[in-house]
């Protein structure tokens, strides 16, 4: 499989822009916002229902028209483009993934590619080396619909759809809030991984303030009418709150959110017993003993974890052949947060939580032990913090 191009983000800049729906009314959805999201960043916009935020991200891409101010995405002016043009170089990625139900995955994903006249192979090719990076099979998905995939599996798609043109911008319109809990956090794990990857600029939509201390390299936080009421990174948003709606808007346990600044790399992983799909049982068994390890974790051929096996599933010399990915495999990413881990944790009966790496490598496990250690240093460091000031 070739490597996914990379085209990188580009600054965006927002210039004294406002949208007024009625020429009438005193006041506009959107008043004068002037704002500069750094190329390559995640920039989060949070606020209350009605403040404009989906508004504002809505103009970059002309789906909603400004009526004054300008827009640039790298020096370009976007407000004097063909609005139509101006949308197939940006990726866009809306609640419930909004995919075509009639058509295939692999057509899903191919829209914007074929419009702007890729030929057949091209577009296969990209088609397939999208659904690799979100994760998906391509033999195994490419020729599925929607309707047969989880709610989970159709927002990867449609995530990999909004990359399909290898855009430097990224809009992202809640994505995350149709899916359940657990899988939202391996979406908002997905979106990180990719990141790291693809550096595009995203600007990302949400009502959940802990979505955007975990995702977000800047939060804005907004008032009516897309007022900025604080800019900044989320460590000093929780740390230096600009004032008493920024306060009561992080709301209680700012303390506790410190948990989800710290990373999954920030801290030292373990090594777990490994086996490999198709590899012998008896070298598996020694693996674990030698580690005094009751479980090994099985990888493919391409260091991807598939599932725990106990050492009594092992006695079978057959358990290693066609070892098939358990879907309910507790795994995090080395971007996911020590909150997002201990989450994790919480449903395993391994005590520990398996770590991936770029394209979901095996990196090693994390374990509790490691999670309270942290969150007693995060406690001292508050203490400390707090005696200072």
């Amino acid at each position: 499989m070739s490597e996914v191009s990379n085209t990188g983000g580009v600054r965006i800049l927002l210039d004294g822009v406002t949208k007024r729906y009625d020429a009438q009314s005193s006041r506009p959805a959107v008043d004068n916002i002037t704002m500069e999201i750094p190329a390559g960043d995640i920039v989060m916009l949070v606020g209350p229902s009605g403040c404009g935020k989906t508004t504002t991200m809505k103009m970059i891409n002309r789906l909603i028209e400004p009526t004054s101010g300008r827009i640039f995405i790298g020096d370009d002016d976007v407000t004097q483009r063909d609005p139509d043009q101006l949308r197939r170089h940006i990726g866009y990625v809306i609640q419930g993934a909004g995919l075509f139900p009639h058509l295939t995955v692999g057509d899903n994903i191919a829209i914007v590619p074929r419009l702007l006249k890729w030929d057949k192979k091209r577009t296969a090719t990209r088609v397939d080396e999208l659904l690799d990076l979100v994760s998906l099979e391509p033999s195994q998905y490419r020729d599925r619909y929607p309707r047969e995939l989880s709610g989970g599996q159709q927002q990867r798609v449609g995530v990999a759809r909004a990359l399909a043109a290898d855009p430097p911008v990224l809009l992202m319109d809640e994505p995350f809030g149709a899916v359940d809990p657990i899988t939202r956090l391996r979406l908002q794990d997905e979106l990180l991984r990719l990141q790291e990857e693809l550096r595009k600029t995203i600007v990302f939509v949400t009502h959940d303030f802990d979505e955007a201390v975990k995702l977000g390299d800047k939060i804005a936080i907004l008032q009516a009418g897309s007022k900025i009421e604080q800019y900044d990174s989320p460590e000093r948003i929780l740390a230096e709150p600009a004032n008493d709606f920024v306060r009561s808007f992080v709301g209680a346990g700012a303390a506790l959110k410190q948990l989800t600044l710290t990373r999954v790399r920030d801290v030292d992983l373990h090594e777990a017993a490994v086996a490999r799909v198709g590899g012998n049982t008896g070298e598996a068994i020694r693996a674990a003993q030698s580690l005094d390890r009751e479980h090994v974790i099985v990888l493919d051929d391409q260091d991807r974890p598939q599932r725990w096996l106990s050492l009594a599933e092992l006695d079978d010399p057959r358990a290693l052949d066609g070892v098939e990915r358990d879907e309910e495999l507790e795994c995090v990413n080395l971007a996911s947060t020590l909150n997002d881990a201990l989450d994790q944790m919480l449903t395993s009966s391994h005590g520990v939580v398996v770590v991936t790496g770029r394209r979901n490598t095996y990196q090693g496990v994390v374990r509790v032990e490691t999670i309270m250690d942290a969150m007693e240093g995060l406690r001292r460091s508050g203490e400390k913090t707090g005696s200072a000031s």
